[in-house]
């Protein structure tokens, strides 16, 4: 018993011994791995990159918000708090005694959340009281200012901020950018407190994206592709404009749409950019294929003869039919009265591996390689698989597949001369401080046509609007040049002439083209030929933008046509009154003319309404106020 006493009565100092022996040789590794395990970090998210026009004006953001929080245990705090509640009091609206009762009831001794949702301003009031203690979180949302707006462009994000559609999905990596950290420390149950003095690394924000789009215009297309789909009846609608001379695409539109703000309120459909994922039979605008091929071939000269007869002929037992009987015409007239009998009969003349191979070089077949999400490549079968009927099917559209952005890119190498573009929306990629890190470079993927063979063949394609089956698309003293294109569509098995694709695909001016354009319209009820349905779009657009080419004015500035007068007298007296008045602010425009003042809102993305006609008397928002969304003009009626 003794034994066993005096041994239970050492085991307290060889206990304490041994804490000593530990504190000695291992008390300072212990106590800073002690350290270790007691910090933590907290996430700072980084924000995502803003997506601008070509003007740059911002299409979609981010509005930052704060959530704040608070370790009142942290010394110096309490010497402050009684201050800080009132000033957060006076900048929340939330009584002090709101803030005390979190305080005093807070689940965790050292870590009390305040508030929620406070803005920019707030947050950076509350980091210059510089009181201890204090955590601000930020929080990030994305914001589409312009609603609908290019939505199938932009795309959208999913809860998490990351994009799951159009251009945000395409160049997610360099828009989220890379996320930083705070060090904090955490007690044994988990509970977060600030950790005075602690590492903070901050994000990396994400890259803005500047657009080769521009928000007027792009305003502009939508407007008139809904309204020519409303107007035929039509189901859906797409467009697309684009620079023929770099492959800039300068707006996409789709009817229907949706609104990114809120993705899941719209159908799959309305989400779907057909511009570039809808396949379909291009008809009479793929002629273009076979005229080229014919020409460079030295099939045909474009005064040759063509024998189209009564409009009608049989090629391997299938019949063959035009709109009209036009006898026999100049290969120009085939093309410009859209015969189908006559581009049959000079296509089939063609060894079906050199149609194929013009086919390819103008870009169908395969995708155009844009830099959006989703893309298709169309189908262009190979020869060994075709059968006896599809080189003459092909030459007038059928048996072959493209989208339509495809069919635009082919007829952007007969405006610039021959060669196939690359399409591309993204102009250029910046820090967030505006600096330039990343900007395309346009250049052409091959020579799809000698420059001698476009030069041939544009005056017959000019012909076509001029007089042959889409003068709806004629603008007074502007030369445009293009093609109609009517598909039906296979249901069953079997073309239904119920079901039909109607196009216009054009550029203008088309002696110096500036801008290539096709409008589809998807099953219309009011007729089914693109030169009544699409064509009527193209012209109204055209028309639109006209005046926002500066060459394009210089030429037109001697016009009647009151519609492409954009009063270019008035537009420097605009930009001059704008030069006085502060950045943001609404100008002076009693005096000047109506038309100046809209085309300076609307540069602007400023929706304008005007009332009479003339100079301005009265304005809204007044002179030197802030610029708003939308604008109220009344004229003075011309006597």
């Amino acid at each position: 018993m003794y034994s066993v006493l005096t041994l239970l009565s050492l085991l307290p100092v060889l206990v304490a011994g041994q804490v000593l022996w530990i504190y000695l040789t291992e008390g300072a590794e212990l106590q800073e791995r002690g350290e270790q395990q007691s910090r933590s970090t907290v996430e700072i998210p980084a924000m995502r990159g803003t997506i601008l026009d070509r003007s740059g004006r911002a299409l979609a953001i981010n509005t930052a918000r704060y959530d704040l929080a608070l370790d009142p245990t942290v010394p110096g705090f309490t010497k402050k708090q009684d201050a800080f509640f009132e000033r957060l009091s006076a900048l929340t609206g939330t009584p002090v005694a709101e803030y005390r009762r979190r305080v005093r009831r807070r689940s965790s001794p050292q870590y009390v959340r305040l508030a929620r949702e406070l803005d920019e301003p707030q947050a950076e009031a509350i980091e210059n009281w510089e009181v201890p203690g204090v955590i601000l979180t930020p929080r990030f949302a994305r914001r589409y200012n312009y609603g609908t707006t290019a939505a199938q462009v932009l795309g959208h994000v999913n809860t998490d901020g990351a994009g799951i559609a159009g251009l945000e999905m395409e160049y997610d990596n360099h828009l989220q950018g890379t996320p930083g950290w705070r060090a904090v420390k955490r007690d044994r149950r988990g509970h977060i407190k600030a950790f005075v003095g602690g590492q903070v690394v901050e994000p990396e924000h994400g890259q803005n994206l500047v657009l080769t789009i521009d928000l007027v215009r792009q305003t502009i297309l939508e407007d008139e592709l809904r309204r020519g789909v409303e107007e035929s009846g039509a189901k859906w609608g797409t467009a697309i404009a684009m620079d023929p001379n770099t492959g800039a695409i300068l707006a996409m539109a789709n009817v229907p749409t949706y609104n990114p703000n809120r993705p899941a309120a719209f159908a799959d459909a309305a989400r779907r950019n057909r511009a570039i994922t809808d396949r379909i039979e291009p008809g009479s605008t793929f002629k273009l294929v076979g005229a080229a091929a014919a020409v460079e071939q030295d099939l045909v000269e474009m005064g040759d003869s063509i024998d189209t007869g009564d409009g009608w002929a049989v090629f391997h037992g299938r019949t063959m039919k035009d709109t009209h009987a036009h006898g026999t015409i100049s290969f120009a007239d085939v093309i410009a009265v859209s015969s189908n009998v006559g581009m049959a009969k000079t296509v089939r003349q063609l060894d079906p591996g050199t149609f194929y191979q013009y086919a390819r070089n103008l870009g169908f077949g395969q995708p155009t390689w844009i830099d959006l999400p989703g893309e298709v490549g169309g189908v262009l079968k190979k020869p060994s698989t075709w059968s006896g009927t599809t080189l003459t099917s092909m030459s007038i559209g059928y048996e072959v597949s493209a989208t339509p952005l495809q069919v635009l890119t082919a007829y952007s190498a007969l405006a610039n001369g021959g060669l196939l573009v690359q399409p591309y929306v993204v102009e250029e990629r910046q820090r967030m401080t505006g600096e330039t890190v990343w900007q395309h470079e346009p250049d052409s993927v091959r020579r799809a046509l000698r420059r001698a063979t476009t030069r041939t063949l544009r005056p017959a394609f000019r012909n076509v609007v001029t007089e042959g089956t889409a003068e709806m698309a004629h603008v007074g003293g502007l030369r445009i040049a293009g093609k109609t294109g009517t598909a039906l569509r296979a249901v069953g098995g079997s073309y239904d002439p119920d079901y039909t694709r109607a196009s216009f695909v054009g550029f203008f001016p088309a002696d110096d083209p500036k801008v290539a354009l096709i409008v589809v319209v998807g099953d219309p009820e009011s007729s089914i030929y693109g030169g009544a349905v699409a064509a009527p779009v193209f012209r109204r657009v055209a028309r639109r933008w006209a005046s926002s080419f500066p060459e394009v004015v210089q030429r037109l500035a001697a016009q009647r046509d009151p519609e492409l007068r954009p009063a270019p007298s008035s537009i420097p007296t605009v930009k001059a009154r704008a030069a006085d008045t502060a950045e943001g602010m609404m100008p002076d425009f009693q005096g000047l003319s109506a038309r100046a003042a809209v085309h300076w809102l609307r540069d602007r993305g400023i929706e304008a309404r005007v009332r009479g006609h003339g100079t301005i008397v009265e304005q809204w928002p007044a002179p030197g106020t802030q610029l708003a969304s939308r604008a109220v003009l009344r004229g003075q009626e011309e006597r």
